[in-house]
């Protein structure tokens, strides 16, 4: 299975969805990207780095890149961080394509770039990582 987590940036949610995941399922292919192009080349967010690393989760080797529109052919799953860059992202869908976009978890998991609460989007995007990764075992074509 291919998961590629996506949110604005590509420093704070997506990484630390991507270490998360990394984490509790090493056998899959996982990426992160953003819907916006600002920061790419660029690590995670130090704060969010520093973070993820309280919860066990190393980003140091992450850099942002921007989603593209070969990411649909690219990956099994597409998994957004908020409803916004769901939207976004669809709306770079080639014609035909239909690889799932889903939301990460049941709500918006907030930017704690503007929020500051990082421990508060990891706690969400770990709890989500899970239900997710129980998902797609439970999945026939995995």
């Amino acid at each position: 299975m291919r998961i590629v987590f996506v949110c604005l940036g590509n420093i704070c949610r997506s990484p630390a969805a991507e270490g998360a995941m990394r984490r509790i399922a090493p056998e899959l292919t996982l990426d992160s990207a953003g819907t916006g192009g600002w920061h790419v080349g660029d690590p995670p967010y130090g704060p969010m780095q520093a973070a993820a690393r309280a919860h066990g989760i190393d980003l140091s080797n992450l850099r942002a890149r921007q989603f593209r529109a070969d990411d649909f052919d690219a990956f099994d799953l597409i998994v957004a961080m908020d409803r916004q860059n769901q939207a976004d992202i669809e709306q770079l869908r080639p014609a035909g394509n239909t690889t799932p976009v889903k939301l990460m978890a049941q709500t918006d998991v907030p930017d704690p770039y503007y929020t500051r609460d990082f421990d508060g989007a990891l706690d969400m995007i770990e709890a989500a990582a899970t239900r997710l990764l129980a998902h797609i075992s439970r999945t026939p074509d995995r």
